[in-house]
């Protein structure tokens, strides 16, 4: 047997998709906001919560290309609640503005996916003066959850449901610059 196709005690090997493990699941009242949810494992994220009936914030670098994710989504979930707002990791005034725009939609946060990364690009630095990819993937995500924390508490303590923060990671830090 291949072992990818092995199932472990959940039932669920590492080629299971998003849609088998949330099977039955109904995410209705909650709220998730997705980091890099324009592209690849983020716009996936968003897809499936949005069709567990979750309300899904996307927060996107590129607004078009987000807003395309978006109405994907739309076409296959068309009571889909999704909202897109922008959000470039490796600038702290983005993910400043990121965060009061989401608080001003009076949403409440259950589940934070800080999903957005980049790697393999040339060295350069942020507006911030900080190496761009350091910004992106880890300074970023910090300063986010930090001026999203007392959200996610406030929620859970609203409504009873304990609130989730995820950190999907790579081990592309591996890859070091090269001169």
């Amino acid at each position: 047997m291949w072992p990818f196709n092995r199932k472990g005690p959940s039932g669920f090997s590492v080629s299971s998709t998003a849609e088998e493990v949330t099977q039955g699941i109904d995410g209705t009242g909650l709220t998730a906001l997705v980091t890099g949810a324009s592209s690849g494992i983020g716009a996936e994220t968003s897809r499936v919560l949005a069709l567990r009936g979750v309300h899904v914030v996307m927060g996107v670098r590129n607004l078009s290309a987000g807003e395309r994710v978006k109405e994907l989504i739309m076409k296959e979930a068309p009571n889909a609640k999704i909202d897109v707002l922008a959000l470039d990791l490796s600038s702290l005034s983005s993910v400043r503005n990121f965060a009061y725009n989401f608080n001003a939609l009076d949403l409440p946060l259950n589940i934070l996916i800080n999903n957005a990364g980049i790697a393999f690009i040339p060295f350069k630095l942020s507006e911030d003066g900080i190496e761009h990819q350091f910004a992106t993937n880890y300074l970023g995500h910090f300063l986010l959850t930090n001026l999203l924390l007392e959200k996610m508490k406030a929620t859970s303590q609203e409504n009873g449901v304990e609130g989730r923060i995820v950190i999907v990671s790579s081990d592309s830090y591996k890859m070091t610059y090269h001169r």
